[in-house]
C-alpha cells in the first residue's frame, strides 16, 4: 500500500509522541468485540445498577474482531512508516482490557507511567518489567477505542512530548534501563507538558511513541469505556546510535537525547 501518513502527521508524531488514526477499523468490528467483552463481564449490559466497580480487568483477547481491529493493511502501512518495514510483529492479541465504569469510587490505577517492554528479574512481576532508552521489545503503544470515548468517559491522558523527557531520563541507565515502578516514581520530576485526552469514536486508534508518559483517569460519564492498549512488538532492536536514516520512533529518541551522547 502507498504511504498513509503525510509528512505533517509524521512530524507531529515525532514532536508530540502520538498520531490519531480515525476510522482505523469499522463499527461492526467494534460491536462484535463489545459483544464478547460484555459476555465476560460480571454485570448486566442493560442495568447500570450492576456496574458497581470503577474498573474491571479482563484477560487476553485473541478472537477475530480484536485482531482484525489492529491488523488492517492500512494500519500495517502506517506501522511501516513509523517503525520501519520488517521491524515489527503483527499483533496476535490486543492484551488485557481495563473496562472503566461510571463511579464515585476512585479506580486506584490513575498514576502516570510508561509501559514496559522487557522482563526484569521476575518475569511474573509486571512492576519489575523494564524500559530502556532504545525501547527494547516495544515499537509502539496503541490506544484502541472499542467504544465511543468522550471527555467524560475516562479518556487516557497523554503527556504531549514527554517521550523526549523519558528518553533523557533513561539514557544514563543504558541497556538495563529502569523498571516500570522506577520510572513511575521519577515522572513527577520531569518538565510539565501539555496534556491531551485520547477521545474519539469507536474505531479510533492512537499510535503512541513507546516512551510516551500517559495515565488513566476516573470515569465521570454514563457509558462504560472499552479500550485496549496493546504494544506493537519490535522485531530485533532499534539502533539509536546509528547516524544513518532512522525511523520516526528512533528519530524522536535521538532528538530527546541530543546533547547527551557527546556527538
Amino acid at each position: 500500500m502507498p504511504d498513509i501518513l503525510d509528512q505533517d502527521q509524521i512530524n507531529s508524531f515525532i514532536q508530540d509522541g502520538f498520531v490519531r488514526i480515525d476510522n482505523a477499523f469499522p463499527q461492526h468490528v467494534a460491536e462484535a468485540a463489545l459483544d464478547i467483552l460484555w459476555n465476560d463481564l460480571p454485570c448486566d449490559r442493560n442495568d447500570p445498577a450492576t456496574w458497581t466497580s470503577p474498573v474491571i480487568r479482563l484477560g487476553m483477547y485473541t478472537q477475530k474482531p480484536f485482531t482484525d481491529a489492529v491488523n488492517s493493511p492500512r494500519l500495517h502501512s502506517i506501522f511501516n512508516q513509523l517503525v520501519g518495514e520488517g521491524r515489527w510483529l503483527p499483533c496476535g492479541s490486543v492484551g488485557t482490557f481495563p473496562v472503566r465504569f461510571p463511579a464515585i469510587e476512585a479506580p486506584g490505577d490513575t498514576g502516570w507511567h510508561v509501559d514496559a517492554g522487557f522482563p526484569g528479574s521476575d518475569p511474573n512481576n509486571f512492576f519489575e518489567w523494564r524500559v530502556n532508552v532504545s525501547s527494547k521489545g516495544r515499537a509502539l503503544l496503541m490506544l484502541v477505542l472499542f467504544s465511543d470515548v468522550s471527555e467524560a468517559d475516562a479518556p487516557t491522558v497523554i503527556s504531549k512530548g514527554s517521550h523526549f523527557d523519558v528518553a533523557r531520563l533513561l539514557y544514563p541507565y543504558g541497556d538495563e534501563g529502569l523498571s516500570f515502578m522506577e520510572i513511575a516514581t521519577r515522572l513527577a520530576s520531569l518538565p510539565k507538558r501539555e496534556q491531551v485526552n485520547a477521545v474519539g469514536a469507536a474505531g479510533t486508534i492512537y499510535l503512541c511513541h513507546p516512551l510516551l508518559a500517559h495515565a488513566a483517569q476516573a470515569h465521570r460519564g454514563t457509558t462504560p469505556k472499552f479500550m485496549a492498549q496493546p504494544p506493537l512488538l519490535l522485531k530485533g532492536e532499534f539502533d539509536i546510535a546509528s547516524e544513518t536514516a532512522a525511523s520516526p520512533v528512533e528519530h524522536a529518541i535521538k532528538l530527546g537525547i541530543d546533547g547527551l551522547t557527546g556527538k
